[in-house]
């Protein structure tokens, strides 16, 4: 558990943005489980930003960003983003690498290097997890072609578009099961029990759930 001190005011706006990214309703005790603390600290957290006008709690118990909390979330996830790039495009460090590193990195990039990255990367580019900066809702990745493994055509082919980064655990996971951006899979089944049954370079695997929500694909072109 982490002490609460040490998870700032941006880190509980840029999991809200996130969770939207990933077609999630977000809840106290989503927030604590995402950010690693206990459910009192993230009530005081959430009283804190509800008084400075960053977010509201309905009363269905949904925490959901103002407009200057979603302002300041976006900052911070182009700040990530960038630093993102910056590691693997500039230093080469692997795509499964970098997502802590950068989560670190975030809050000490001051407007000056901020624009200076802006100046050497541009901001339209993909991060090495194939996302763009938040906020992209599932609905505009499908829009774009893509769709979750959890959705694919049994029997079809499919290159790995995009990756949810959030989890870095799950990211290693991944990462030692052969997937990751461009890589390509077929799905052999959806299968009952809601796992998928996919057949990569290395060999047939089954993925649970919430890694196939959290893997996006681009149909392979015949």
């Amino acid at each position: 558990m982490k002490d609460a001190i040490h998870v700032s005011k941006e880190n509980y706006l840029k999991a809200i943005l996130e969770a939207e990214a990933e077609g999630h309703q977000v809840f106290p005790a989503t927030l604590a489980h995402w950010l690693e603390v206990s459910a009192p600290a993230v009530t005081m957290a959430l009283k804190r930003l509800k008084r400075d006008g960053y977010v509201e709690v309905g009363a269905d118990g949904i925490v959901r960003l103002t407009n200057p909390g979603r302002e300041t979330a976006y900052r911070t996830a182009l700040r990530h983003h960038l630093i993102e790039r910056m590691l693997s495009e500039i230093f080469g460090m692997e795509w499964y690498e970098i997502h802590e590193e950068a989560e670190r990195l975030e809050h000490a990039v001051s407007p000056a290097f901020e624009a200076r990255l802006k100046e050497k990367l541009g901001e339209a580019g993909a991060c090495p997890h194939g996302n763009f900066v938040l906020p992209e809702t599932p609905a505009q990745r499908k829009k774009r072609g893509e769709l979750p493994l959890s959705e694919a055509a049994e029997g079809h082919r499919y290159t790995v578009a995009s990756l949810h980064e959030r989890d870095t655990g799950l990211l290693l996971f991944l990462h030692r099961m052969g997937i990751g951006p461009s890589r390509s899979l077929r799905v052999i089944s959806q299968n009952y029990d809601q796992t998928v049954s996919i057949e990569l370079p290395t060999g047939i695997s089954i993925l649970g759930r919430p890694a196939a929500e959290a893997i996006w694909l681009r149909p392979d072109i015949k």
